[in-house]
């Protein structure tokens, strides 16, 4: 039985770090190293979007701050609502927080002097010695803070005096104030829209993610207007391609404009900006769609240096070279071998790590697809015959479409003209 209960304060999901462009898998931190780390230590442990509620999410997530037994505040990412339920755990109760982050945070001066236990990503995943390590040393750090608790809040240690909140005659407000729960959590719907997307159900995702929405007041980091849940609605939303492929890729064009993704950093934002605008320029031919796609991916690609907004930047300069006048369309034709050039460089890098790839394919078809684009049709059957045997059947099919669209584009090259 547990002796206790934890309360985990982070983000959820994939969560771009826009400090370092990097984006983080933190359900892979909680679900690897936080959870098993607290349940070792013999704690009860939950995250904010695990909670029960009906009506105001508001009360059980401050009660929780107000009660767990250990509150651990999640800082990566820089997520604000992170920090601050921090403060709210900090002004609350003067010992038992305990803060993490990812090794690249870079925190802000008023969390400076406090202990920040560290771990490390390896892109959106973790390696298994580091969950082994951080898991170990995290439920140390549970144990030593149950066991002898010492101010960990800088309220307390700065405010000499000041005497934390009567805890039982608090409780018995909040308790009061506590709405009926039923059995809806944030978790389990998106446990649900997870499923629906491994199968294809993409009217299935779209109608849960819609539900999310419509519950107003969620848990903390799982807001009705959060960029995750938004962007998991936009995917959804164009992928059902209902009531038609138009009409749904304008529904998520709306859907990812209150996100702003003309300024915004985060790049799961501006690369799907680019693909409902690359789809939206297949479907109309309208060139400012193209123009739209293009800048999203190229930003997206500098932000990040990926291969799947490089990819695609590279083919939709390509693109667009053969519709533009002389002068543009062969500096679109740089453009595009430039980036092709880099993704070169980052593919190689990513296979040479040592690392299992969960993507090991579509890195393998990037670096086919950017040696054809190179002009070296040997290198680029080498990295298709590489990736073969690690294919589905689509897979390869959808790779083979893309290399059938780029040769016409290639062979038309106004590069030529320079020859």
């Amino acid at each position: 039985m547990p002796k206790g209960t934890c309360f985990v304060v982070m983000g959820f999901g994939k969560k771009t770090d826009f400090q370092t462009g990097r984006v983080l898998d933190l359900n892979k931190s909680y679900q690897f190293m936080i959870k098993p780390a607290a349940e070792e230590a013999g704690l009860e442990c939950i995250r904010a979007d695990e909670i029960v509620h009906s009506g105001l999410i508001d009360v059980p997530m401050y009660r929780q701050l107000l009660e767990a037994d250990v509150v651990i505040a999640d800082l990566s990412t820089s997520n604000a609502n992170a920090f601050y339920e921090l403060g709210v755990r900090h002004a609350l109760r003067p010992y038992t927080t305990i803060t993490i982050a990812e090794s690249k945070l870079i925190y802000p001066f008023d969390v400076s002097h406090i202990t920040i236990q560290r771990y490390e990503h390896m892109g959106e995943d973790i390696g298994y010695g580091e969950v082994l390590r951080f898991r170990g040393q995290l439920k140390d750090a549970i144990v030593k803070i149950l066991q002898q608790p010492e101010n960990d809040s800088p309220v307390y240690e700065f405010l000499n005096g000041l005497k934390p909140p009567g805890l039982p005659a608090v409780a018995v407000a909040v308790a009061a104030a506590a709405p009926a729960a039923d059995d809806r959590t944030i978790g389990v719907l998106i446990e649900q829209v997870e499923g629906a997307k491994k199968s294809g159900n993409w009217i299935l995702a779209k109608g849960l993610l819609g539900t999310i929405r419509l519950m107003k007041n969620d848990p903390t980091g799982v807001r009705a207007e959060d960029p995750y849940i938004l962007q998991q609605l936009a995917l959804a939303t164009y992928k059902s391609a209902q009531p038609t492929a138009l009409e749904a890729l304008e529904e998520a064009r709306g859907i990812l404009s209150g996100l702003n993704p003309a300024s915004s950093h985060d790049t799961e934002t501006v690369g799907l900006w680019g693909a409902v605008h690359k789809r939206l320029y297949e479907l109309t031919r309208d060139r400012t769609y193209l123009d739209a796609a293009i800048a999203a991916y190229e930003k997206g690609f500098y932000l990040r240096t990926d291969y799947y907004n490089g990819i695609n930047a590279a083919f939709l300069f390509n693109v667009r070279a053969s519709l533009s006048q002389p002068a543009d369309a062969i500096a679109d034709f740089v453009l595009a071998a430039r980036i092709r050039r880099q993704l070169i460089a980052i593919c190689e890098g990513l296979l040479a790590s040592g690392r299992k790839l969960e993507d090991e394919y579509w890195v393998r078809a990037t670096l086919a697809e950017a040696w054809l684009g190179l002009g070296d049709a040997q290198k680029s059957q080498e990295a298709l015959d590489k990736a073969a045997p690690i294919a589905e059947p689509w897979m390869q099919q959808s790779t083979a479409e893309q290399l059938a669209k780029l040769k016409p584009l290639l062979d038309n090259s106004p590069l030529k003209a320079l020859a």
